[in-house]
């Protein structure tokens, strides 16, 4: 199962090291990572170029977020989608190949996990936390935050 990770960025030099290290770092071996730029005026493209796993990138304008992720979805191979922001990061390298397990084990169509909150000047503490195991389908509809949401292509 291939897996596509989309990164978008606009301006995102100071935390997209962190990211692209943690993509870059994961156990599971077939990993497509995309990055959609809206064109940033600091550091980010060179920052990009800077990693060979990366399997496509485009620079230009764009609509914002959505409108850049849907760019993203229109460029991916992969028969599972994620949507990794760029001031965030896995907190494992074994987090896709769990991912990845549990979509061909369990044949779920998304899998999501914890969020944790860290200080950009300690990624190790914690300062905010929502746990997984407390989520109800109802949640949805309120503000519930998904993260490492993966969706299966051939499912959509």
């Amino acid at each position: 199962m291939k897996v596509t990770i989309i990164t978008v960025t606009l301006n995102s030099a100071a935390t997209l090291t962190t990211t692209m290290d943690s993509v870059r770092s994961q156990d599971y071996a077939d990993i497509e990572h995309i990055l959609v730029d809206g064109l940033s005026t600091d550091e980010t493209v060179d920052v990009i170029r800077s990693y060979p796993h990366v399997a496509r990138f485009i620079s230009e304008p764009d609509t914002g977020l959505y409108d850049a992720i849907n760019k993203g979805i229109r460029m991916a191979t992969g028969d599972v989608i994620g949507i990794l922001n760029s001031d965030d990061f896995f907190s494992s390298p074994h987090i896709v190949s769990q991912i990845a397990d549990a979509l061909t084990r369990r044949r779920v169509d998304a899998v999501f996990g914890d969020v944790a909150f860290v200080r950009p000047t300690n990624l190790e503490k914690i300062v905010r936390m929502y746990s997984s195991r407390k989520f109800h389908p109802r949640m949805l509809r309120g503000v519930w935050p998904l993260s490492n949401g993966l969706q299966d292509r051939r499912r959509l």
